[in-house]
């Protein structure tokens, strides 16, 4: 078992005028950014919202900002792939609301809601079914309690037992039953004891052993490693089922278990439950223990059904699109009172073989007796249901392969009707993207298929990608001619996304509306006339920023791929005045099998400017033009795998925007720096070894060596056996020897990402060290895979400003020319 490291670790900045080497290796303690940089950092967030079933209050859902390092550093348990607080009995690293709020749709004072004690933690707000009360979790000094507000009133209550702990192990721990009068939640057993005590004298080697059989699997962390691993795993993740009356009533249902989620149906006459129980993996995560899934019946807590138990899965193939076999993705039907929906594998679960169908559906109505029907066998992997009537619900399915999507239209109460295929075509394609269908709440409280007109139209909203940038857009969809009627699309200058359909008429929409210039906030917009009604007035979190320019800006690669990125400036540059300036260049490598969808724009130029701790957009406060997000598509098409080719592709995206850059007169060739998070920091590491167009790198929490991850990274489906050539070329590690530019590499000391290991970054730091480079190697306590704790991210922000000011924009001559050329190494 792992533990959340507490000490601090750093290294002191060094550069051209630092002592270097000796004083690099001692501890530091957190350090503060130039005050423009702090201030956004610290600025308080936009609070979120929720619009209430019956459209009269809008939830206000208020954060507290980033948390201390205090309490990023509690004790932590990693175990199995969860992350624990053991003094909570929750998840380690949720983001608690700090408040919550009533706003009224039509004007007038919100409600604040309390009557639970200060500093409580808030998470997994959730409506009742009828839309009358809102259920919620709070933390309240050492445990998890449900707790329940009506809506728009002002003081909440708890409903669990005086003393009894939730178990948030796994998440939202409750669910509304449908009568809006009961939940059923995970709670700690009463008679749990204490915990688990370890003994310091071994009772025997721990063995694993395989027989030969295929049993490859991703890199994964956070495993078990040893029987007490076992045993305190069981102690924190095992909860009592019970059937909790707003009333006060309680009903325990079955026995304490590893349960990792419920789900009562629809009718509220039973309960879906998935239970992890033994035989444990010290090579897999949770997901992938043995797993029973099973119905209880709510009305006197007896069994009534078992779907399947699960093995051990260690034997599904690595192949992208492989699954287990038997029933998966068990849920229940939205629109029926308790109907079992599942799917199975016709082709072994192997995603390598082939095969003329992989999926097939199936339906089983209460009392769960007769046999399952067969609703449709897919040529794709399954992908889920949207459920809207018994004559309209529409099924999907991909293939990683071949990156195609296809939705099925359906007619569940009447199976003998052939299945309409409705969309076909490569999700990877925005612009031939019909959007979603709209939803709206059933009689059950569940979400499902809006429809009018006797269940001939539905509603569509999707982002409405084109060259020309996002626009989101509203469609009426005839559902038998397949014909379409654009109601409504966001107009320049403004990006405005649809979020709710109003009204018993569907005459308005409920609309998230922002500007370059204007913060996000809320409309209800007349679809008729096109009228606005503003509901919220959030003000810009970080003023620093006004004035800066924002483009989304186009240009080509050198063999005539379309690429895009978003190109901002500081506030008050004039080029002519000031000319070029200093850049940062912050991308995240996609893999392609086209080229015409690798091309596609993928922004709009009419969002706000939000930033947070990975923003590079801090930096436009310092005096650096900033492009963010510049296409670096990696494209294999037919046979030929994108990474085939990924370190000469990598390069000349890169190549092309330094160039344009450097065209439009905003960007100094000599001084540019490029960076990157998890691929991007491989994907920045990369370029340094391959090229000659940057003077620095900021890689954050990348892997560097890929035959640390041998059995497939990213996009890769090979193992390193396969293509040893490929492993080898893209690891950056590899090319250590060519990496002639200083490289600030942070990562944070408890990363939990599949194949980031923090080694890897220690790894790279003493390759180059050792190789006589310029390098420094940042350790985060406490911080996972992105960052958290506000001395972290300040302290980042210290380290990226002083590199960027010492490396890049007061950098001396170069020793080779670029005038914005790349030069492709060795």
């Amino acid at each position: 078992m792992s533990t959340a490291m507490l000490s601090l670790g750093g290294a002191a900045w060094f550069g051209p005028a630092f002592v270097t080497d000796a004083l690099a290796e001692d501890a530091l303690g957190y350090q503060t950014p130039p005050q423009v940089l702090a201030d956004m950092v610290l600025a308080p967030p936009t609070p979120g919202v929720a619009l209430s079933p019956n459209e009269e209050w809008m939830l206000l859902m208020e954060s507290p900002g980033l948390p201390s390092i205090a309490e990023v550093a509690e004790p932590e348990l990693r175990l199995a792939g969860l992350r624990m607080n053991p003094r909570t009995n929750g998840q380690s690293r949720e983001r608690p609301m700090s408040g919550i709020s009533f706003q009224p749709m039509n004007g007038g004072e919100p409600v604040i809601v309390g009557g639970f004690p200060a500093d409580t933690r808030i998470n997994h707000p959730r409506w009742s079914p009828d839309g009358n009360a809102l259920a919620f979790v709070a933390g309240i000094e050492d445990r998890l309690e449900l707790w329940v507000v009506g809506l728009g009133e002002s003081t909440a209550r708890r409903v669990t037992a005086e003393g009894a702990r939730l178990n948030g192990v796994y998440g939202r721990p409750y669910e509304w039953r449908s009568d809006s009068k009961s939940i059923v939640a995970l709670v700690v057993p009463e008679d749990r004891g204490a915990p688990p005590v370890e003994s310091y004298v071994p009772t025997g080697p721990i063995v694993q052993e395989n027989l030969g059989k295929t049993a490859a699997a991703r890199t994964l962390q956070d495993l078990l490693e040893n029987p007490y691993d076992e045993s305190v795993f069981d102690y924190y993740a095992t909860s009592q089922i019970e059937l909790i009356g707003l009333d006060g009533s309680r009903r325990k249902i079955g026995e304490p278990g590893v349960i990792r989620g419920v789900e009562p149906s629809p009718d509220g006459r039973y309960l879906l439950a998935e239970t992890i129980h033994h035989p444990y993996s010290y090579s897999l995560q949770e997901d992938s223990f043995p797993r029973r899934i099973e119905v209880w019946n709510l009305k006197d807590a007896s069994p009534a059904h078992l779907v399947v138990d699960r093995p051990l899965q260690d034997e599904v193939p690595i192949a992208f699109g492989s699954v287990e076999t038997g029933p998966r993705s068990v849920s229940w039907r939205d629109d029926a009172g308790a109907t079992l929906v599942w799917t199975e594998a016709l082709d072994g679960g192997d995603g390598g073989a082939e095969a003329e169908w992989r999926d097939q559906v199936f339906l089983l109505e209460a009392p769960f007796q007769g046999k399952p029907k067969p609703v449709i066998k897919l040529s794709n992997r399954y992908g889920g249901v949207q459920w809207g009537t018994g004559d309209l619900a529409l099924v999907s399915s991909w293939w990683w392969a071949t990156r195609n999507v296809k939705t099925w239209l359906i007619a569940p109460d009447h199976l003998k009707r052939k299945p309409k295929l409705v969309q076909d075509r490569s999700y990877q394609d925005r612009y031939s993207d019909p959007g979603n269908p709209m939803t709206m709440r059933n009689a059950y409280g569940k979400n499902v298929i809006l429809t009018v007109d006797g269940g001939k139209t539905i509603f569509l909203s999707g982002q409405g990608a084109s060259p020309e940038g996002n626009r989101p857009f509203i469609d009426r969809y005839d559902v038998a001619s397949g014909e379409t009627e654009r109601l409504f699309h966001s107009e320049a200058p403004y990006y405005e996304n649809p979020v709710e359909l109003l009204g018993a008429d569907h005459g308005s929409v409920l609309t998230r509306r922002e500007s370059q210039t204007e913060p996000p906030n809320y409309f209800v917009r007349n679809l008729a006339d096109g009228s606005l009604e503003q509901k919220t007035f959030f003000a810009n979190p970080t003023p620093q920023l006004e004035g800066i320019s924002k483009e989304l800006i186009t240009y080509e690669r050198a063999d005539g791929l379309s690429l895009s990125g978003t190109l901002y400036l500081p506030a008050g540059y004039d080029k002519d005045r000031d000319g070029p300036l200093p850049v940062l260049l912050w991308a995240y490598p996609n893999e392609y099998k086209s080229r015409d969808d690798a091309g596609q724009v993928t922004d709009s130029p009419y969002r706000f400017t939000r930033v947070g701790w990975w923003s590079p957009m801090l930096f436009l406060t310092r005096g650096y033009a900033v492009l963010d997000d510049p296409s670096m598509p990696i494209i294999g098409e037919g046979d030929t795998e994108p990474n085939d080719t990924f370190v000469e592709q990598l390069v000349s995206s890169a190549e092309a925007a330094v160039r344009e850059l450097v065209r439009r007169g905003v960007g100094d060739p000599d001084r540019m720096a490029v960076g990157g998070h998890s691929y991007g920091a491989f994907m920045t590491a990369n370029l340094l070894a391959h090229s000659e167009l940057f003077r620095a790198g900021l890689p954050r929490s990348g892997a560097y060596n890929r035959t640390l991850t041998p059995f497939g990274f990213q996009s890769e489906e090979r193992t390193f056996w396969e293509a040893p050539e490929i492993y080898f070329e893209m690891s950056p590690f590899m090319h250590a020897d060519k990496i002639n530019e200083p490289i600030l590499l942070v990562h944070g000391e408890a990363d939990n990402n599949a194949g980031t290991y923090p080694m890897q970054s220690e790894r790279m730091y003493a390759a180059i060290k050792g190789l006589g480079g310029t390098a420094r190697l940042v350790m985060l306590p406490a911080e996972s895979h992105g960052y958290r704790a506000a001395e972290s991210v300040l302290h980042l922000m210290w380290e990226t400003d002083r590199w960027l000011e010492t490396y890049v924009k007061n950098a001396g001559p170069r020793d080779v020319p670029s005038e914005g050329d790349g030069k492709v190494g060795d």
